[in-house]
């Protein structure tokens, strides 16, 4: 495998910060890059992006929106990000301690063994004499006057006395006071993303409580009367697919879902449409299918009526090039729409191609580092647009799976990542870019 440049987009919008709130030159360069989309039509009536463009310009859209901040319960900060840097509030270890289970010694050996013992969690215990040991367990506070810990297992004892087995260096296995860091240390820098070891790091370090930028908010529209949400298909109707899936998947790329709605394709459906466009909380809707053409799409009618600005209107990849992504209200409100084609795998590389890095960018997340993996075995192209298709990742290649039209699961439920096919195709050993499926790069957390 083989690790490319990041994102290739300007610092600005992969880490947002002062530069990238609305009104500054984050907001001139969107508009650059909205300006180099594609000048090619999907044949839809509007412009499809090249893929690359689109999923920059869904970087640009989610830095340009300014950060918010809220303190919350260590447990509650997982998987979000530090909106200011985490310092210490104690020196760490803030006493010395011991590393091992063992005999605290003062002075030159051997030693006369004292009565009792030091255990962690215990008041201050007395000091050593010279001549004199103690037992020790690991992270008790080390007695004053102690010269050194010897390990249990390099030691024995012979009547009262204690002799050790190895040769003792002076401060061996003692963990003196602020050996990882002194009080006032920055430990994380802001930005930094709240994993469960800055949990445990921010726990010893005194914090019960951090300051992150919440998780986006994502309300999720699924638009079609054909849709049944149980029971086998019959007479022209469907399984509702998107909604079971679609949650999850957004959760795992760290937003918050705070609802599923079903809308029909009739006009009260497209009314429904028009008032959760207008009246939703949430940061970003998602919503599946009536992003083409057709007399029940309202999507884009809809998106017009409500004032939204199309910042990607079509993206030139396959399956899902009716895509698209909107910003709903002013920019500093920073309230988006992504539109997901209706078919299954289509949804999928929506998800990819728009919802993914805008949602990084709207957390504050940086976004994951490109990379690209010989594939196996020729691959078809499309003639004129970027193809995604699933593949497994074996320790050398991406193998590509079948079952990889626009409306079927069974491939992408068996892979690891999707494949980026550039126009024409590509041959067997040919590098290709790969993206990580949620599940299959460790969640939330990278």
């Amino acid at each position: 495998m083989t690790r490319t440049d990041a994102e290739r987009v300007p610092a600005e919008a992969a880490s947002p910060g002062p530069e990238g709130s609305p009104g500054s030159s984050a907001d001139q360069a969107l508009d650059e890059a909205l300006a180099l989309v594609s000048r090619t039509p999907d044949g839809g009536g509007h412009r499809a992006a090249p893929w690359l463009r689109a999923r920059e310009a869904a970087v640009r859209a989610g830095s340009g929106v300014r950060a918010r901040s809220h303190r919350v319960p260590l447990p509650d900060a997982l998987g979000e990000v530090l909106t200011g840097p985490l310092d210490a509030l104690t020196d760490l270890p803030s006493f010395d301690t011991s590393a091992m289970d063992g005999w605290a010694v003062a002075g030159p050996g051997p030693w006369a063994v004292r009565d009792g013992g030091v255990l962690a969690g215990s008041e201050r215990p007395e000091p050593l004499a010279d001549g004199e040991a103690v037992r020790i367990a690991t992270g008790a506070r080390i007695p004053a006057d102690t010269t050194a810990v010897i390990r249990s297992e390099h030691s024995r004892e012979a009547g009262s006395q204690l002799f050790a087995e190895r040769p003792v260096a002076t401060g061996q296995d003692i963990r003196p006071r602020g050996q990882e860091c002194r009080s006032g240390d920055l430990l994380l820098p802001a930005g930094s993303l709240v994993t469960p070891a800055v949990l445990g790091l921010a726990a010893a370090a005194g914090y019960d409580a951090l300051e992150t930028r919440p998780r986006p908010r994502v309300e999720i529209l699924v638009l079609g009367d054909e849709l049944l949400i149980e029971g086998l298909p019959h007479d022209g109707l469907i399984r509702d697919a998107l909604s079971p899936m679609l949650g999850p998947w957004l959760t795992r790329l760290g937003a918050e879902v705070i609802g599923t709605r079903r809308l029909g394709d009739d006009p009260a459906g497209a009314e429904a449409l028009y008032e959760a466009v207008t009246t939703s909380d949430a940061d970003l809707i998602v919503t599946t299918g009536g992003t083409a053409s057709g007399p029940v799409d309202h999507v884009r009618p809809v998106l017009r009526r409500a004032g939204a600005e199309l910042l990607v209107d079509g993206v030139a990849v396959r399956p899902g090039h009716p895509m698209l992504l909107a910003r709903l209200g002013d920019r500093a409100a920073g309230r988006h729409l992504v539109g997901l084609p209706g078919n299954p795998l289509a949804a999928v590389s929506g998800l990819l191609t728009l919802a993914e890095p805008l949602l990084r960018a709207l957390a504050g997340r940086r976004q994951r580092p490109r990379y690209t993996v010989a594939v196996q075995g020729d691959v078809p192209g499309h003639p004129y647009d970027t193809r995604l298709v699933p593949v497994l990742l074996t320790d050398e290649h991406a193998v590509p799976l079948r079952y990889h039209g626009p409306a079927m699961l069974r491939g992408v439920a068996a892979a690891d990542a999707l494949a980026v096919v550039p126009t024409g195709g590509a041959r067997s050993g040919q590098e290709l870019e790969v993206l990580d499926l949620p599940w299959a790069a460790g969640g939330c957390f990278t």
